[in-house]
């Protein structure tokens, strides 16, 4: 039986070191680029990594702590096997949700922190990484049209995190001194369009307030909130006495990119205070973690047009400006780095207008008597995470400082022009309809009908007409087949990566409507790709007809 010291000497070369060392340090990037020639030798020409195999979860229940300490070069070929059968979200025949390819700069921001470890609860536990979080913070609230000098923000956990941030908040406006004494009488509402995103559902749920308190607000066929339900459901809560914590306006829904009226919002908003002389402000919350990148184009000249969009990319591009310029008008703002900011995961922000908001949350100095003892810069004193890890606000700052306005424009302008594209071919084929043609993203949703289908009447009736329930049902199960054979292809790494709701909108009488989703998100997406979806599609009709 060896000593321990034996055990610590052969542990210490498995840490970088904390004083340079030539021939550890050589080693340490070799281990790290023989990783990542491992991974690099399971691309292919298909759409994902290594070969197609199922994942058996049983096994895991089979799995142990060795009992042996093993080697960095086992353990890092067991960790590259782990990505064997990974969609490459990066490849253009990869169209799945708004998961995009991070930019090598992103990968570095999420890559050095973790080497060194710093944790942005303060400037304590991260020195100059905290400023990055400063920074990041100031660079974008500017770009949205905030007051970067009053504005202020946290990274959190990702999107869900940006909600609660906000609807904690507005419930601390509705419920002055409820953060400490909790909630008395009937909870606050939060009030969001019927298309928002389930994280909304999910705040409420865990933030106490219960999902029966959500209000949902009915979109209208362009998939944003209408302002006139809106109006009169807020005048309805306030004459019965009911407080509102926080009204979400989306500012791009995931499954159709549809974006709410935010400057009608806030215009009824601050009519229902002065109207029904309300002794607090119902809170404003843009969720905007997919649309805020569009920001970038508040000051671009459409008309001038110097990167040469093409006119149709152009007319959708002003659609989505118009709308989101009108972030600076929310008292605060969710953003994703990691969906439109081609930053790796995770790395998301709340924004608010007034930084002062913020310290509606902040908890007493006596509850952390061993933190904030140096430097000036304390988030930890409201954050709702104590560990918060430097990588989201570097792998942002990193995007960010790549990208420049001008490579958000020239991304989110491509993706724009390919999904414009993929609109026009799936529109000219007889047996598809393109279900949200009035939200100009980088996602489509659409519908495939079998043969002899009038596609020009039966998708509004199946919106509308009753009688149409059970057609509507049989539709549904058409387009899962067809997505189930496109996956099963797509598993075999050919054909392309598409993904299917099962709800994009609900019927008149009740029943969900299905489509298929193509969320073009890859840099080199190019017309050949495009293509390849209505190829893949007219395949999975095949198979059917023949009984398949």
């Amino acid at each position: 039986m060896s000593d321990y010291r034996v055990h610590l000497q052969t542990l210490r070369r498995a840490f970088p070191q904390p004083v340079s060392d030539q021939e550890h340090d050589a080693w340490f990037v070799f281990s790290m680029l023989r990783a990542l020639d491992q991974l690099d030798a399971m691309k292919s020409e298909r759409p994902i990594l290594g070969e197609p195999a199922a994942t058996d979860f049983r096994s895991a229940a089979d799995r142990r702590v060795p009992e042996e300490t093993g080697t960095v070069e086992s353990t890092a070929r067991q960790l590259v096997d782990y990505f064997s059968g990974m969609f490459i979200w990066g490849h253009p025949r990869t169209q799945v949700n708004v998961i995009p390819p991070p930019c090598i700069p992103g990968i570095l921001g999420t890559l050095l922190p973790a080497i060194y470890n710093p944790n942005i609860c303060s400037e304590e536990g991260s020195r100059g990484v905290s400023l990055a979080e400063a920074d990041v913070i100031a660079m974008t609230a500017e770009l949205m049209g905030y007051d970067p000098q009053r504005a202020g923000g946290v990274f959190t956990f990702g999107g869900t995190g940006t909600l609660l941030y906000a609807i904690r908040t507005g419930i601390e406006k509705a419920c002055p001194g409820s953060l400490r004494s909790g909630l008395a009488g009937d909870p606050p509402v939060v009030v969001c369009s019927d298309d928002a995103h389930y994280a909304c559902d999910t705040a409420v749920a865990w933030l106490g307030l219960g999902s029966d308190n959500i209000v949902s607000i009915p979109t209208a066929a362009n998939n944003e909130m209408r302002s006139c339900l809106l109006e009169s459901e807020l005048n309805r809560l306030a004459a019965e006495g009911r407080r509102v914590a926080c009204i979400v306006a989306t500012m791009g829904t995931t499954d159709a990119f549809g974006i709410d009226p935010l400057e009608q919002i806030r215009e009824i908003r601050d009519e229902l205070v002065s109207r029904h002389c309300l002794d607090y402000v119902p809170h404003l919350h843009a969720d905007a973690v997919i649309g805020w990148a569009w920001s970038a184009f508040r000051d671009y000249d459409l008309q001038a047009n110097s990167l040469r969009f093409p006119d149709r990319t152009r007319r959708a591009l002003a659609w989505a400006v118009r709308h989101i310029g009108q972030l600076r008008l929310a008292d605060s703002v969710g953003v994703d780095y990691h969906k439109t900011g081609f930053a790796p995961y995770v790395s998301s922000a709340v924004f608010f207008r007034d930084a002062a908001d913020l310290q509606l949350l902040a908890r007493s100095p006596s509850t952390t008597p061993y933190l904030f003892q140096s430097g000036e810069y304390h988030p930890g004193r409201f954050t709702l995470e104590t560990s918060r890890s430097g990588s989201g606000p570097l792998a942002a700052f990193a995007s960010l400082s790549l990208l420049g306005k001008t490579g958000l424009r020239t991304l989110l302008g491509h993706l724009v022009t390919m999904a414009e594209l993929l609109r026009d071919r799936l529109q000219s084929h007889p047996c598809v309809t393109v279900m949200n043609p009035e939200n100009y993203g980088p996602v489509t949703l659409f519908r495939v009908y079998p043969p002899g289908v009038d596609t020009f009447e039966i998708p509004q009736r199946e919106l509308t007409d009753a009688a149409m329930a059970d057609q509507l049902r049989q539709h549904n199960d058409y387009n899962r087949r067809i997505f189930e054979l496109i996956h099963e292809e797509a598993l075999r790494g050919e054909g392309v990566v598409l993904s299917m709701t099962d709800r994009w909108r609900e019927s008149d009488y009740g029943v969900p409507v299905s489509a298929l989703k193509s969320y073009i998100m890859s840099p080199f997406s190019e017309e050949q790709y495009v293509q390849a979806v209505l190829e893949s599609i007219e395949r999975a009709r095949k198979r059917i007809a023949g009984g398949d």
